[in-house]
């Protein structure tokens, strides 16, 4: 058995023995994961992003609003009381990428859908001092002015096929004609308006 000064005193070996116990810790932590019903199958009435809202979350990703918003609810009665039922991880089985997170320096929107008009979310992404006076939040009036022309749309579906989305034949065949001519700011709107709502099992209720 090796001595615990030994150890101490050879700084290689002690790199090694740290690495070999954080991996094992990790994979018995990590791996039951992948084979647990709770984290793998998507919760009941789950269904898939519509190719206007699918847009809609690119556009949220590239203007780098996950940064500030996070879409995790945790387990503690502050944010439950504030913004609904903690978040789960089979509400998310779908999302490439997913939107987690732990910074958050506006509020959390994962359930936030239906919870404003989509007058007041248009007015807030115009300018967010208009609605909330105090708010740091930049601006996006060209998402009001920038048009879509849906060209990548099916593409994008079918790549989430790939990867398990159950996008059907007809909800691809049809993703330009419901995207095009549409603008960043209808496709934004028609995404956080859905957020919560893609499934039935939790409310919306703060």
């Amino acid at each position: 058995m090796i001595k615990h000064e030994t150890i101490e005193k050879n700084i290689g070996l002690m790199i090694l023995l740290i690495i070999i116990v954080i991996s094992g810790g990790g994979l018995a932590e990590i791996v039951p994961l992948f084979f647990q019903s709770s984290t793998t199958k998507p919760i009941e009435g789950l269904r898939t992003y519509s190719a206007l809202e699918l847009e809609g979350r690119d556009i949220y990703i590239k203007e780098g609003c996950h940064v500030c918003h996070t879409q995790m609810i945790r387990p503690f009665r502050a944010e439950t009381e504030r913004y609904g039922h903690y978040s789960t991880a089979n509400e998310h089985v779908w999302e490439h990428p997913f939107l987690w997170g732990s910074k958050r320096t506006g509020p959390d929107l994962a359930r936030v859908g239906g919870r404003y008009s989509d007058a007041w979310q248009k007015a807030h992404l115009y300018n967010p001092r208009d609605v909330v006076p105090e708010s740091k939040m930049p601006s996006y009036p060209w998402l009001f002015e920038n048009k879509l022309s849906g060209k990548d749309t099916a593409a994008k579906m079918e790549a989430l096929r790939k990867l398990g989305v159950p996008y059907t034949d007809e909800q691809i065949s049809a993703a330009r004609d419901e995207v095009q001519g549409k603008t960043e700011i209808d496709a934004l709107v028609a995404y956080l308006q859905s957020l919560g709502k893609t499934h039935s099992v939790y409310t919306n209720k703060r």
